[in-house]
């Protein structure tokens, strides 16, 4: 069953999303945490493609994931670092999204991910603080929400398949 994404905005300097999944959290974990299993759900514009996903979940790992455009050259990289990993439950990491078509980087934000299973069922809730209200207010123009949400509807989908 597809369940919606909620997105709201507590504060000034969040947002905060909440989506539901029909899978044990352990598997959410999973697919959160495992490069082979992120390239498989984490959502690309249409003509865009998944070039890197490097990712190091422990306290002070990193992560390195870039996009190409339609045209094949380099469009967007998200990195950060990781502060708390607490497996399966929570991670706490830096955001910084580098755009091309921007010049470079256009903000960095704090992103917690919590995830509570109850009935074989996990909640995840996904908080991003940002430093200005005015960089919260972008992310929210920016069509985050759709990607995030088409994302985790194939998130939905891989799930699906482990179950």
């Amino acid at each position: 069953m597809k369940h919606a994404l909620k997105v709201t905005t507590p504060t000034d300097l969040q947002i905060v999303m909440t989506r539901e999944f029909d899978a044990p959290r352990k598997l959410v974990w999973d697919a959160m945490s495992k490069p082979d299993l992120l390239r498989r759900w984490i959502f690309c514009p249409p003509g865009w493609n998944m070039t890197r996903c490097d990712d190091d979940p422990r306290v002070g790992g990193t992560f390195h994931w870039e996009w190409s455009g339609p045209d094949g050259r380099p469009a967007m990289a998200m990195k950060g670092e990781y502060r708390e990993v607490t497996p399966p439950e929570r991670i706490v990491r830096t955001e910084r999204f580098e755009m091309e078509s921007c010049g470079g980087m256009i903000g960095e934000q704090v992103v917690t991910l919590a995830l509570t299973e109850s009935g074989g069922k996990t909640q995840l809730t996904l908080t991003l603080d940002y430093a200005t209200k005015e960089a919260r207010d972008g992310a929210l123009a920016s069509g985050m929400e759709r990607g995030v949400g088409a994302g985790y509807d194939q998130l939905d989908a891989l799930l699906a398949e482990r179950v």
